[in-house]
C-alpha cells in the first residue's frame, strides 16, 4: 500500500501526517508555522517537519492544504491573508525539487471535501459539494474524485454569494454575502446586537433557540433562509449528488438542518430534491485530504 504526506499549513500551526491510500494516519508531527515570517523561514520549517517523518523513502507524494485560493498551474497561493509571505511564492516547485516527489497544493476547504468524497460521507458519489459552516463559510467541489479549483483557484469560494444585495457591506465581501449573514461569526454578531452582548459563540445562540427565545429563533430562521438561497444557487450550477456539511456550526445541526433541507427543496426544481444532505464524518479531513491530492 502506498503512503503519502498530507501537510496542513495554517496561520498558526503546520501539521504533517503520513497517510495510507485508504485514509489512515500512520504518523503525525505538529509545530508552529511561523506564518508571519519570511517565505524562506516558512519553507525551511516545512522541510524540517517533513524530515521528522520516518521512512520518507516509502512516501509516494506530498499534498498541501493551505488557507487560500491556489493557482494550480503555478503552484502558489493567489491570496494568503494568514500566511502573507506565501502569496505568489513557488512553494510546490521548491518542495518538489527538494524531495523529487509529486507535490500538489489546494485550498483547505477543497482538500477537506476531497477526503469526505473519497473516504468520508460522500464516498462513492460522483459530484460532492463539501460545505464548511464555521467562523466563515467555504466549500470544496469534488467531481469524480478530483477537486475543482478553477482558473484562479477561487472555485468553491462561496462566501461571496449574494443572498440579499440590500444589506450593508461589512468587509471585503459583497453586500449581503452569505458568509456575512449565515456563518458562525455572523450569528454571534447578530445575537450580540439583538439579544445579549455577552454571547461569544454560535452554540449559545442555538441553546437559546432550544429554550424558545423568540429573537434567537428569528436569527436561526434568517440563517436557514440565507443558506437555502446559497445552496440552491450552487445546486443549479452543479446539480450535486450530495452536500456534505461540516464545521463547528454543524454541532447544532439538530436545531436547523431539517428546516434547511425543507427550504432548500422549495427553491430547486422537483427533480433536484433527491440530493442527499450528510454530516461530515471525518475527524481530520484537512490533513487526510491533503495526502490524497497526489
Amino acid at each position: 500500500m502506498k503512503h503519502y504526506l498530507g501537510i496542513d499549513l495554517g496561520g498558526t500551526n503546520i501539521r504533517i501526517a503520513k497517510v495510507s491510500e485508504d485514509g489512515q494516519i500512520l504518523q503525525e508531527v505538529k509545530a508552529p508555522s511561523f506564518a508571519s515570517e519570511s517565505a524562506e523561514v516558512i519553507l525551511e520549517n516545512v522541510f524540517k517537519q517533513i524530515d521528522a517523518i520516518s521512512d520518507l523513502d516509502t512516501v509516494s507524494g506530498i499534498g498541501f492544504a493551505v488557507p487560500g485560493p491556489v493557482d494550480q498551474e503555478k503552484g502558489w497561493m493567489n491570496m494568503a491573508s494568514n500566511i502573507p509571505a506565501l502569496k505568489h511564492f513557488p512553494l510546490v516547485d521548491r518542495v518538489k525539487s527538494r524531495y523529487n516527489l509529486d507535490v500538489v497544493m489546494d485550498n483547505d476547504a477543497n482538500v477537506a471535501g476531497l477526503a469526505e468524497a473519497l473516504v468520508g460521507a460522500g464516498k462513492g458519489q460522483p459530484i460532492v459539494v463539501y460545505i464548511t459552516l464555521s467562523t466563515g463559510i467555504g466549500a470544496g467541489i469534488v467531481i469524480n474524485g478530483q477537486t475543482i479549483s478553477g482558473k484562479n483557484g477561487y472555485a468553491g469560494e462561496i462566501a461571496n454569494i449574494i443572498v440579499d444585495a440590500s444589506l450593508p457591506k461589512l468587509n471585503h465581501l459583497n453586500h449581503g454575502a452569505v458568509e456575512n449573514e449565515a456563518s458562525g461569526t455572523a450569528l454571534v454578531r447578530k445575537a450580540r446586537a439583538r439579544i445579549n452582548e455577552n454571547i461569544t459563540h454560535a452554540g449559545q445562540l442555538f441553546d437559546l433557540v432550544k429554550e424558545g427565545n423568540e429573537e434567537a429563533i428569528k436569527i436561526k430562521n434568517e440563517m436557514i433562509h440565507d443558506l437555502a438561497i446559497a445552496l440552491s444557487a450552487i445546486a443549479h450550477v452543479l446539480d450535486p449528488h450530495v452536500f456534505v456539511l461540516g464545521g463547528g456550526v454543524m454541532k447544532s445541526a439538530d436545531v436547523f438542518l431539517d428546516d434547511l433541507i425543507k427550504e432548500y427543496n422549495e427553491r430547486v426544481h422537483p427533480q433536484m430534491r433527491s440530493v442527499e444532505f450528510k454530516k461530515a464524518q471525518l475527524d481530520e479531513p484537512g490533513i487526510i485530504g491533503a495526502a490524497m491530492l497526489p
